[in-house]
């Protein structure tokens, strides 16, 4: 067995998210998460289809149009937040509706204990993409 010379962890890793609509994301991402667009650019041959965000100092979402929006129930991605109550606020204010599983005991914001210590709450996009917000305390 050879080993394996270009290691993937050596290199920056950007979630790519599937949307139907890129202008509905754009409102959702921008307009409710408060993400910075560092680029547009074509999705397929969507002239503007395409959207490059910010988080934590460095490229880290890309939102595409494409008919594969919303297709797993997964979580696709998830923010490390120091003070998860405080983003929950900001994002409920913000009009993000956090979702609650019927196997998890929620408080009245939507935060339920993590496995292994900690919180998590979880929020969709428009087209049912799920992301997580995690903190340690």
């Amino acid at each position: 067995m050879g080993q394996w010379f270009m290691p993937l962890s050596a290199y920056h890793l950007r979630t790519s998210i599937a949307v139907s609509d890129i202008q509905r994301a754009v409102a959702f991402y921008e307009g409710k998460l408060g993400l910075q667009a560092l680029q547009s650019g074509p999705s397929a041959n969507i002239a503007d289809g395409s959207r490059v965000y910010g988080s934590g100092g460095a490229p880290a979402l890309n939102v595409y149009q494409a008919v594969t929006a919303g297709k797993t129930p997964a979580t696709l991605a998830t923010w490390y937040v120091d003070d998860i109550d405080q983003i929950v606020d900001e994002l409920v204010s913000s009009g993000v509706e956090f979702i609650r599983y019927d196997q998890f005991e929620h408080d009245a914001k939507g935060i339920t204990a993590r496995a292994g210590g900690g919180r998590i709450a979880w929020f969709q996009d428009p087209d049912g993409n799920t992301f997580a917000l995690e903190a340690d305390d």
